[in-house]
């Protein structure tokens, strides 16, 4: 009995790293292999225009892995290194869904937390909007997570570092509760990675876990995703694809790119995470199945409809909650899915689209700032949309 123990024992972390989705082939899940090919042909021209030094595309349908290939180069500078399919990306705002809306919607599933709550029940200095009457609006947390607080888009961050010698996340959070607002909650839409790093200020205030913690707890690791982390550990810094370069010349490889992430020492709502393209295919299928995926159940299966369709309440701004679904930023759903889908993009280079009624969904990985920011995926996104879009022949 002992020796049985034993073997369980160690045979445990196998089980949890085998979880990844099965990968068949394309016709048997009625997508045409012959029209996904046309990805191969668009990503390698891509690099060859230098429009991305390379990343990695996954196609899932009915559960499974239909395409997924690497192409291209992970680094470019200081020195070549090939892309693989076990890269790991730094997600940016693809970190909004995948950690810190869940994260939140997680609790509010608990009775921790609610939708209508005002942010300043947890955050007793967030400031008001002043309505045209000279009326006090406080925003709720469904404007955060639908990016209607009023709320400017963004801080630069030198602006905190001269007040700041040495920020910490409440300086920040200080700086973001005392903004002068833009507008009234729920009037305008306006993307703010601010309403983000609210959340997850919120998350650790109710939780007592700041949000890398709270999501390795209790999303990542009962998920088996085992390659997704903020603070990406020593050990996996070389798995991990560059972004751009450092003011001393370095490149940023391992360390959060966007500016208040970074200030916050990595841990941030907006940004932060970084994951790899099978981990984030386990993500999206739970997601796809309701909120469950292998006997592991993260969020309730209306939970997920209200986060990947327009928010009712503020319907205009296209917004589920915490997922885009059909506002001014949904591009990347391309020509031929128009209608009913979700996803979410990051600045670099990062996106998702999962289209419910297809039972389908896909992740698009680069580091399109490496080794330095100037180029725009919305047209790369687009088309790759579109090749999938056309693929699907049952």
């Amino acid at each position: 009995m002992k020796k049985l123990i034993i073997f369980f024992l160690f045979l445990s972390p196998c089980i949890i790293y085998s979880q990844f989705l099965p990968v068949v082939t394309p016709e048997s899940v009625g997508l045409s292999s012959t029209r996904l090919a046309f990805i191969d042909t668009l990503f390698n021209n891509q690099i060859a225009e230098s429009i991305i030094p390379g990343g990695v595309v996954l196609v899932a349908r009915h559960g499974k892995i239909a395409y997924r290939k690497a192409f291209g180069y992970k680094s470019l500078e200081p020195q070549k290194e090939v892309v693989s399919i076990e890269t790991i990306y730094d997600l940016a705002s693809v970190t909004k869904p995948v950690a810190t809306a869940t994260a939140i919607m997680m609790l509010v599933e608990q009775g921790k937390i609610g939708l209508f709550d005002y942010v300043k029940k947890y955050i007793p200095n967030f400031a008001p909007s002043i309505d045209s009457s000279g009326k006090e609006r406080n925003a709720d947390i469904y404007h955060l997570l639908t990016h209607t607080s009023g709320l400017p888009d963004y801080i630069q961050a030198d602006k905190i570092l001269a007040k700041y010698s040495n920020p910490t996340r409440f300086d920040i959070i200080n700086e973001i509760a005392t903004v002068k607002r833009n507008n009234i909650p729920g009037k305008e839409f306006t993307y703010s990675c601010l309403n983000f790093i609210t959340l997850a200020e919120i998350v650790s205030r109710v939780s007592g876990k700041t949000i890398d913690k709270f999501t390795k707890e209790e999303i990542y690791e009962p998920l088996g995703m085992m390659n997704t982390f903020y603070l990406p550990p020593n050990n996996r810094i070389k798995d991990i694809a560059p972004t751009e370069r450092n003011s001393d010349g370095s490149m940023i490889r391992g360390v959060v790119h966007d500016p208040l992430a970074s200030l916050a020492k990595g841990i941030s709502g907006n940004a932060g995470l970084f994951s790899n393209v099978d981990d984030l295919a386990i993500f999206m299928q739970m997601m796809m199945n309701g909120g469950i995926y292998n006997n592991t159940r993260i969020l309730g299966k209306f939970t997920v409809e209200q986060m990947t369709k327009p928010y009712k309440h503020v319907s205009f701004a296209g917004r589920g909650l915490g997922w885009d679904c059909d506002s001014d930023y949904m591009g990347q759903r391309g020509d031929i899915f128009t209608d009913h889908c979700y996803g979410h993009t990051g600045f670099t280079g990062t996106s998702i689209l999962a289209v419910p009624e297809k039972d389908l969904f896909f992740i698009i990985l680069t580091n399109r700032i490496h080794p330095s920011p100037k180029t725009n995926l919305l047209a790369f996104r687009r088309l790759i949309a579109n090749i999938i879009a056309a693929s699907i022949i049952e």
